[in-house]
């Protein structure tokens, strides 16, 4: 019996939008595999920790955008990188799925331009260059300058005009996500409150916690403050960030902007 063909989607999801579910659909359709594994990263080693969403959060909502699809049968959410030792590898999981299903699968991986110019800078990427298909579909900005001889490149495959990025900065401002993504997944976010500005100074401040020497954090946190108009709290959080990091260019821009606009609305106060 034919072996069933896997491709494994990995991701942040942080969260998932349209574009992602579309790329899976487009694999479905173009019979490039029998099902697609939507694999939620717990952690990605060149990613910051603390923008991302708890783990059974962004879990729920790849399977609610599943579910979803066209093919909610054949596109599927896998929760198998939060079982695996962390921080997740690719290479691990490889391994994992390889060992224990390999005599009923075949895995083939899906990933975009800016991605596999960064496969040789991956963990054992020898491994997966070698021992499995990839296909990669294009990303706006990023040419592919690598390859492999097991590379197909998707050019007609869709290309989202938006990223999660972009999704969760909507969400900060308090705007409408409701064209990047799917309507089960946004009631989802809001039930949650999930990448409001609330919510971004709540993982700052935990982070910060646990990181309290991290100057970035604090440029972060003080620009939700800024954007709160909170004056204080933000010029603390930017003079932090330059006695941590002396010289660091966005967090003495900002401090600046904040004294400026405190000098303007309130200098009858300083100039009796």
């Amino acid at each position: 019996m034919a072996k069933r063909r896997m491709m494994l989607f990995f991701g942040s999801f942080n969260p998932i939008h349209n574009g992602h579910i579309a790329l899976a659909e487009y694999a479905i359709e173009h019979n490039l595999c029998d099902q697609v594994a939507m694999i939620i990263s717990p952690h990605n080693p060149f990613k910051q920790s603390w923008a991302q969403a708890a783990e059974t959060d962004r879990y729920e909502m790849v399977e609610l955008a599943c579910k979803a699809s066209k093919y909610p049968e054949q596109i599927v959410p896998s929760v198998i990188e939060f079982l695996l030792p962390k921080p997740s590898y690719t290479v691990n999981t490889l391994r994992h799925l390889t060992e224990n299903y390999g005599s009923q699968m075949s895995f083939s991986i899906l990933m975009g331009s800016d991605l596999i110019n960064q496969l040789p800078r991956w963990k054992d990427a020898q491994e997966i260059i070698q021992g499995y298909d990839l296909y990669v579909y294009p990303r706006p900005g990023h040419e592919m300058e690598f390859t492999t001889a097991r590379t197909t490149f998707l050019s007609d495959a869709p290309q989202s005009r938006h990223s999660s990025t972009e999704v969760r900065e909507a969400l900060e401002r308090n705007e409408s996500v409701a064209q990047m993504v799917a309507a089960d997944v946004e009631k989802y976010i809001h039930s949650k409150a999930l990448w409001s500005l609330g919510y971004k100074l709540t993982t700052l401040t935990s982070a910060i916690s646990q990181n309290p020497d991290d100057a970035d954090l604090y440029v972060e946190r003080g620009k939700c403050y800024f954007r709160q108009n909170d004056w204080g709290k933000a010029i603390n959080d930017f003079h932090k960030a330059e006695e941590l990091a002396p010289g660091k260019t966005d967090a003495k821009q900002f401090l600046e902007m904040a004294e400026e606009i405190l000098d303007f609305r309130y200098k009858d106060i300083y100039n009796p």
